[in-house]
């Protein structure tokens, strides 16, 4: 047990972590939100009612669909797009898709190479493309799932305020998906462009994001 800990402690503490804010944003909507029904003159629901509620459920999904949209763009643009001096960048001549020599698929895979690194064809551009794809997947999937829960959360009030609810379709046009969307993006790409450009000059001893406390500022690359 203690080893599968130190081996697997970054993901144990992460989901952790996660399970802790998601439980305390729980409990502090549920009162936020009882706040605000007590404020209108209405009665307070129970803490269950708010967390299967739409409030809950979009405020929830519109935070994971930019976190997953950021993993999304950062993985496909950095085949391509470089930073130079940083170790969130690929070193300035590995722009691209890089060879199968240096990406070790097809014949120059090692023994303990995927299985799908050693084929060609479909599985090899799947196995090739299965992250991006994945945290793009993601990205769709809890994009969706805010719209759904927001055009919920959204139909509420027009009721609460006597005003006809309206569909899907329409609530994607209205500024309170496009509000809640954007506040969040800005942020994430704000979040990725300082981590970007702050580790060229900044360091962090023993960090696998940032680069060794000895390197020069030009350095680019996780392994400079």
């Amino acid at each position: 047990m203690r080893r599968f800990v130190r081996e697997n402690s970054l993901g144990l503490a992460f989901g952790g972590a996660f399970l802790i804010v998601l439980v305390l944003q729980a409990f502090a909507g549920h009162a936020d939100y009882n706040q605000q029904q007590l404020t209108e003159g209405l009665a307070p629901i129970s803490f269950g009612r708010y967390v299967t509620s739409a409030s809950f459920g979009v405020d929830v999904a519109e935070n994971w669909q930019s976190e997953y949209l950021q993993f999304f763009t950062y993985i496909f643009l950095t085949v391509w797009l470089l930073q130079k001096g940083s170790p969130e960048s690929k070193t300035l001549d590995q722009a691209g898709r890089e060879t199968e020599k240096e990406q070790k698929i097809g014949r120059y895979a090692d023994a303990d190479s995927p299985r799908w690194a050693k084929v060609h064809g479909v599985r090899l551009v799947l196995f090739s493309n299965s992250l991006g794809l994945v945290m793009g997947a993601l990205f769709l999937l809890s994009w969706l799932a805010q719209s759904i829960a927001g055009c919920a959360a959204f139909n509420e009030e027009q009721l609460s305020d006597l005003q006809d609810p309206v569909s899907w379709g329409t609530y994607l046009t209205e500024p309170d998906f496009w509000n809640r969307t954007l506040q969040n993006w800005q942020s994430e790409l704000l979040a990725v462009a300082s981590m970007a450009v702050l580790s060229i000059y900044l360091r962090q001893r023993g960090s696998s994001q940032s680069k060794p406390v000895g390197s020069p500022h030009t350095a680019t690359g996780v392994d400079s």
